[in-house]
């Protein structure tokens, strides 16, 4: 599946068309796409690749300098031969589009590796914030109406996404998805940084979750080995991260080796702007 009709062009920020994670948020768009990110990220999205920092740093280190320097940022504009693509109909678009204008060539490979596995602190039972979809709002309730239950707003407004804002002390940081799956929680976890190596999934639970935690700062803390793993007692400056996700989501990490996916670039160029 490919663009009937695309551009690309360096540019400055523009808001894309719907996020471009590896959730399922997504807004029907008519067939228009448009983004602006460096080649990477576009990378990430078309292949629905969202690694830790150190498959980022992997993959960086394959392209030159210009596909992953947050200063150069290309601007994608596309018009689908369909009306109402899919998420992923788009990626595959996208896949197309880097092909032809990139002439990029990738591939994935699967290595045992160490990793971060996300399991239940206490089996069978779930933190106080990490709760069932279908006992919260609907999808179609928007950010900051009343929340069917709990008593607090709806947070974020669109399902499928994971939303950050600061709590009303200005000291922290709420985090929060809605409409999600654990597999998607532990591939956000390593996304935002929170973990150096690949988060898995090892739950055991299928179901779809909304949940929203709160930390201290910005609630961007890499953890790095096992001795991190550990929160430290008595600090003022809490919840940490681990804290967060260990007291309110019932959730923690444990070191493990597994397999892991890497994305591997065979070819890509410079592509010449319309």
């Amino acid at each position: 599946m490919a663009f009937d009709v695309a551009s690309v062009k360096q540019g400055e920020f523009v808001l894309p068309s719907f996020p471009l994670d590896g959730g399922d948020a997504f807004t029907a768009t008519g067939g228009r796409f448009i983004a602006n990110f460096p080649l990477v990220n576009l990378m990430m999205f078309a292949y629905k690749f969202y690694p830790s920092p150190g498959q980022r740093d992997a993959l960086n280190k394959q392209l030159p300098d210009w596909a992953h320097f947050p200063s150069v940022r290309f601007t994608i504009e596309g018009k689908a031969p369909i009306n109402n693509p899919t998420k992923d109909q788009f990626r595959l678009m996208v896949q197309s589009l880097l092909a032809d204008r990139f002439k990029l060539a990738v591939h994935f490979e699967t290595r045992e590796s160490s990793i971060f596995a996300l399991t239940l602190v206490n089996p069978g039972k779930l933190g106080p914030t990490l709760r069932p979809h279908d006992s919260g709002a609907p999808c179609d309730v928007a950010e900051g109406a009343p929340a069917v239950t709990g008593g607090s707003d709806v947070f974020p407004a669109l399902c499928g996404a994971f939303g950050a804002r600061p709590a009303p002390d200005g000291m922290h940081m709420q985090l929060g998805s809605r409409n999600t799956t654990l597999p998607l929680i532990a591939q956000w976890i390593a996304a935002t940084g929170n973990a150096t190596l690949p988060v898995v999934d090892r739950t055991g639970l299928s179901s779809d979750y909304d949940f929203t935690m709160e930390v201290f700062g910005t609630g961007i803390g890499a953890i790095s080995g096992t001795a991190q793993l550990q929160a430290k007692p008595g600090d003022p400056t809490g919840p940490t991260f681990i804290d967060s996700l260990r007291d309110q989501l019932g959730l923690k990490l444990e070191p493990a080796k597994g397999p892991v996916q890497f994305l591997i670039v065979d070819h890509v160029e410079r592509p010449t702007e319309n």
